[in-house]
């Protein structure tokens, strides 16, 4: 597959505003042969066209996905000042996962000339909060504490820089809460995992397990493809395992 190719197989609703000009940048030095060679740039970032309403919320595709996640993706490598080499490698490591070594390398490509962009975070996650359905905009989040946790620490920037991402994203405080807890392992974040406070009943707890199971389910975002139920398991099990060490510590 060329990159050419790739590129407008994976651009899906990106191909205005924001993210649309953003990769137009990115892509510019890539492809200007290209564009040359059809007569014109490959993208048009003077004018960048505001999403359709009749795309609103529509089914995320996984080009959607893939994207948004390299954009986002670069600004938390980014959020405390330096770029950790681990970060990187994660980053690299779960493209390979999940796309094969030939889609990873052409993310990459685009990756490098993102990463030297200042990304205006919130316009750019507006943009997904319209375009992408609930469900996988929890895995970006999800994968994106991921990245800050490689090093071995998540940060204090990192921390808010992906609180004020979830906020944009139109993810909810309990939900973030959710999703950051799953990456410490203690009894209180166990709770936090399953959006229940301490005190809840045996009762209170199942249901919440219920609730949770069924909102981290892996085929909440199987419209991505098979290349994202990986990220998609771990929440689940995560879940799971959240509603374990409960059940051994209330003794039920």
């Amino acid at each position: 597959m060329s990159f050419s190719k790739w590129i407008g197989g994976a651009l899906g609703w990106s191909f205005g505003g924001p993210i649309g000009a953003i990769i137009g940048l990115a892509v510019g030095s890539l492809v200007d042969s290209f564009g040359k060679a059809e007569g014109g740039s490959f993208f048009d970032t003077s004018e960048p066209r505001r999403p359709t309403r009749s795309r609103y919320h529509t089914q995320t595709q996984s080009g959607d996905f893939e994207v948004s996640l390299l954009i986002l993706a670069s600004v938390i490598i980014k959020a405390n000042g330096k770029q950790d080499k681990r970060e990187l490698d994660f980053v690299r490591q779960q493209f390979v996962g999940m796309y094969g070594k030939e889609r990873a390398n052409h993310a990459f490509k685009l990756f490098k000339n993102i990463n030297k962009q200042n990304i205006s975070v919130r316009p750019v996650c507006l943009q997904i909060r319209q375009m992408m359905d609930h469900a996988s905009r929890l895995q970006l989040i999800h994968f994106l504490f991921g990245i800050a946790k490689a090093d071995g620490l998540v940060t204090e920037d990192e921390v808010h820089q992906i609180y004020k991402m979830a906020g944009y994203l139109g993810i909810s405080a309990r939900d973030y809460e959710s999703i950051k807890a799953m990456f410490y392992s203690n009894s209180d974040n166990a709770y936090k995992v399953l959006e229940i406070d301490k005190n809840a009943s045996v009762e209170d707890i199942k249901k919440a397990y219920r609730k949770m199971a069924k909102k981290y389910h892996p085929d909440k975002v199987i419209h991505l493809g098979e290349e994202h139920q990986k990220g998609a398991e771990e929440k689940f099990r995560q879940v799971q395992l959240a509603y374990e060490l409960i059940q051994k510590e209330r003794g039920f």
